[in-house]
């Protein structure tokens, strides 16, 4: 059975590619929903209009269908609410010192 753990660990595994920090760690992942084989993951990006966004997309499916059981795997980007550096992890505003 795939876990929201299982999830996650693959998640910090996925970069924007102009920022040196994984997604969960930079705030983008706004929610997870796991349905037996299949996943789905609401998140936003850094700006609306991100040139960067179907690459990130792309990683993160790529990722999440390499985890095993899962057979499904979409992504919802959403702006509301609007990311802003205060969703970041503490430990990541200090290395882009913020």
């Amino acid at each position: 059975m795939v876990t929201k753990n299982d999830v996650l660990k693959v998640l910090k595994e996925c970069y924007d590619p102009e920022i040196p920090i994984n997604v969960v760690d930079l705030g983008l992942i706004y929610g997870i929903k796991i349905a037996k084989s299949e996943v789905q993951v609401r998140m936003t990006l850094t700006a609306p209009g991100c040139p960067m966004a179907d690459l990130i997309a792309a990683d993160i499916k790529q990722k999440l269908l390499e985890i095993k059981g899962v057979k499904s795997a979409s992504i919802e980007f959403v702006w509301d609410p609007p990311w802003n550096p205060e969703k970041m992890d503490p430990k990541a505003r200090s290395e882009l010192g913020i």
